[in-house]
């Protein structure tokens, strides 16, 4: 487990001072402990953390299965879920365990020691958004037993089941909330390092009720028990949560010199190379995203997607790679609204707390409700992405003849909220929740070169991650089944249905 190999250097990671280290936020020329700085010096290496370890990294475990990126050869291992995409090679566990999450321990034992339970309610909701993206891609992970800031480390941690996982990130989240109403002796944002709300704790708030409204929302499955889909939950988060494009939780880049100064997936990014094209079906979804018989392509193409050298439009076929063609003729991954140096990493954003608020109240029977939310999420990703305003009113035009109320469906909601949510990893629940069907995201398709010997039958699709080769090593005993056969078909719990 990497946990277990890198645990000596969680609090030396968390502590010391590394001038070209990336995720060195808190240097100090004596080389504090954890506990010696105030947690007004923390926050910032917490948030950055979350966003340029943990989510950059699980969302590049899942660019090619989401199928948003492609790579420029065949059979690339992500994208066709073979080679080394069995034996758990890849780093959202570690980067999750060993960077992200000792960073908000710390801040919320600072939190308390300081008397500033503001920083303990931002620990908490970075905490809970961080075991979000990691019980999301593994199902039954690591909670107790981890680094907790006070504890002595546990080499060989338990595991929970998804279900307590989830228990825990609505106590988080609950707790969170409460904290934030309470007095501090040091503002959040006291030495700039709230880089996310500025030491508004209003929209923390509101970030932290939008997360409860996702976690709730992936329970779509579940019809009884403590656990069971509740509409009205979710719509109530809803209203409580993010209201406008100007509280996105997101974390902004300036396109500088320095590499972490660029969006990790832009050409100056640590993760460039991970996101050579677009693929063939989100430029395709695109160019036809309300499924018309005439396609009606959508104004964000040119906006997301860059122009290929050679002209137009094109993405690359999941698993295909370039066949030979020349790469000109492709949409580049890199220089996009997503893409480019100073595109932000976005968390959660309106739009998406819109479109969740339409599936429950689609899921509920209001379709009214539905419709009205569905537009919204719309109108607010169109507006984040600074499109014309004309266009956006044709495009509102064009909803309300070609779907309307009475059309709705979960598919127009979807696809929506796939081309609002790229490069989050929250896709990927999605279409699971959906089962990769081809009737709510048209043209959707398995890649090719698909792993024949581990899913041979054409409604296979990657259900969950390998935990890591170092987890099976050093905590076999405690680590739930991590055979190929069965941990890459084998639904999660919020997936299944009782």
């Amino acid at each position: 487990m990497k946990i277990v190999k890198y645990l000596w250097l969680t609090v030396l990671i968390a502590s010391t001072s590394c001038s070209d280290d990336y995720f060195d936020v808190n240097g100090s020329e004596t080389a504090p402990t954890t506990t010696s700085l105030a947690p007004q010096y923390r926050i910032q290496g917490a948030i950055e953390n979350t966003t340029g370890t943990a989510q950059y990294r699980g969302m590049r475990e899942v660019l090619g299965v989401v199928q948003y990126g492609a790579q420029n050869v065949a059979n690339y291992d992500s994208e066709t879920w073979s080679n080394t995409f069995t034996t758990g090679r890849y780093f959202l566990w570690q980067n999750a365990y060993v960077y992200a999450l000792p960073n908000t321990a710390d801040l919320i034992v600072l939190g308390k020691k300081h008397e500033s339970p503001n920083f303990v309610a931002v620990g908490k909701i970075l905490k809970a958004y961080i075991l979000g993206m990691t019980t999301d891609q593994y199902g039954d992970i690591v909670i107790g037993d981890t680094y907790d800031g006070e504890s002595s480390m546990n080499i060989t941690p338990k595991f929970v089941t998804q279900q307590e996982a989830y228990k825990t990130i609505f106590q988080l989240l609950d707790e969170a909330i409460m904290h934030l109403d309470e007095s501090s002796t040091i503002t959040l944002n006291q030495e700039n390092g709230d880089v996310l709300y500025g030491g508004n704790q209003e929209n923390w708030k509101k970030f932290a009720y939008s997360l409860k409204a996702r976690y709730l929302n992936h329970l779509s499955k579940k019809s009884s028990g403590d656990m069971a889909y509740n509409p009205d939950a979710i719509i109530e988060a809803c209203n409580n949560a993010i209201n406008s494009n100007e509280l996105n939780a997101q974390k902004n880049y300036g396109g500088g010199e320095a590499e972490n100064d660029n969006q990790p997936f832009s050409a100056n990014g640590y993760g460039s190379s991970r996101f050579d094209f677009f693929s063939d079906f989100f430029v395709n979804l695109l160019k036809n995203p309300l499924n018309l018989s005439t396609p009606f392509q959508d104004p964000r193409l040119e906006i997301i997607v860059p122009e290929a050298v050679n002209g137009g439009y094109h993405g690359v076929v999941i698993g295909r790679g370039l066949a030979g063609n020349p790469a000109d003729d492709y949409s580049l991954g890199n220089g996009g609204f997503y893409t480019s140096a100073s595109s932000p990493t976005y968390m959660i954003t309106y739009s998406e707390v819109k479109f969740i608020s339409a599936e429950a109240k689609f899921r509920k029977g209001d379709k009214a409700g539905a419709y009205a939310d569905f537009k919204e999420g719309v109108r607010a990703d169109f507006e984040k992405l600074m499109v014309p305003s004309n266009q956006i009113l044709d495009y509102m035009t064009m909803l309300d003849v070609e779907i309307g109320e009475d059309n709705l469906g979960l598919s127009h909601i979807f696809v929506q909220k796939y081309i609002a949510n790229v490069l989050n990893p929250e896709t990927w629940v999605d279409m699971r929740r959906m089962d990769y069907s081809e009737a709510i995201y048209h043209g959707l398709q398995r890649p090719e070169n698909v792993n024949l010997d581990i899913f041979p039958n054409d409604d296979d699709w990657i259900q969950a991650m390998m935990y890591e080769y170092n987890e099976e090593d050093r905590n076999y005993v405690n680590m739930p089944d991590n055979n190929p056969y069965i941990r890459l078909t084998t639904p999660l719990w919020w997936n299944t249905a009782e």
